[in-house]
């Protein structure tokens, strides 16, 4: 079988320039697009080469048309806007859409499932092996621990991360809360300022840490009496959220359209629902 053709959205930043060597290290994948905001000072670049790579004779375009030419997949790190715009794109071109965007709201979430009745979107806010083995384990331990087990999320990332919790962060919770068959929106704690009385029973609470070039540490404790659990993930480059990416653009080749996860690439929703 062809390599998949593969355009990568934010080529020119750290995660699309990871992205991009990720691609040129497997053999059924191929670079046929790099696209950029209008106005990036990358455009124009060389993506292979701009990813220290040797040339890719792919150019760095701020045309969403262009980046898509003849590209049958498209893996997207960007912003919640440029993410919807692609979506919408890749819909009607019937296109594999890899989304690791995070910080969408509820109401694109629900847009990205309409889309995923034309297109193949698989979505996560972490595309590591290791992260979500984390999730799986976490669901599993909400589930063996009462409510006793009071759990809380860490979360540690680089000084230039806009959005908060994380979407690792944010997943790991969901997982925490279907382990608990509870609604995270109704549990879930955010910020904690001043005097704000007693920890509520079954809360899910989160703390956010932002400084340095930190790739991504999470952390989820669960605090019972007199023993605590602790489960953890350090990110130590960001070659593992690519590859992870790639993979699920590859594994989406011969699937229907629809909404997948990583949990679906790696097989993990199989060993859930068995």
């Amino acid at each position: 079988m062809a390599p998949l053709k593969i355009a990568v959205a934010g080529a020119g930043g750290r995660m699309g320039q990871a992205v991009v060597r990720a691609i040129d290290s497997v053999d059924d994948a191929a670079l046929a697009g790099a696209l950029e905001r209008a106005g990036a000072d990358t455009v124009g670049r060389d993506a292979g080469q701009l990813a220290g790579l040797e040339p890719a004779g792919i150019a760095i375009t701020d045309s969403a048309e262009e980046a898509l030419g003849s590209a049958e997949a498209i893996i997207d790190f960007t912003a919640p806007a440029a993410t919807m715009a692609l979506a919408q794109l890749a819909a009607a071109r019937s296109l594999i859409h890899v989304i690791g965007t995070t910080g969408l709201d509820a109401g694109q979430e629900a847009q990205l499932k309409a889309d995923a009745g034309r297109a193949r979107i698989v979505k996560a806010g972490n595309m590591s092996l290791g992260v979500n083995l984390l999730t799986a384990l976490v669901r599993q331990a909400a589930a063996a621990l009462g409510e006793d087990f009071d759990i809380e999320i860490l979360e540690f990332h680089h000084r230039s991360k806009v959005d908060a919790p994380s979407g690792t962060a944010l997943m790991l919770g969901e997982a925490a809360a279907e382990g608990r068959g509870i609604s995270l929106e109704n549990h879930a704690v955010r910020s904690r300022d001043g005097k704000t009385g007693a920890r509520d029973r079954g809360a899910i609470g989160f703390a956010t840490l932002r400084g340095g070039s930190v790739v991504g540490e999470h952390r989820v404790v669960l605090a019972g009496p007199h023993e605590r659990v602790e489960l953890a993930h350090v990110a130590e480059d960001r070659s593992i959220f690519a590859n992870g990416a790639v993979r699920a653009a590859i594994w989406a080749r011969d699937r229907a359209p629809g909404l997948y996860s990583m949990a679906d690439v790696l097989g993990l929703s199989e060993q859930q629902n068995g």
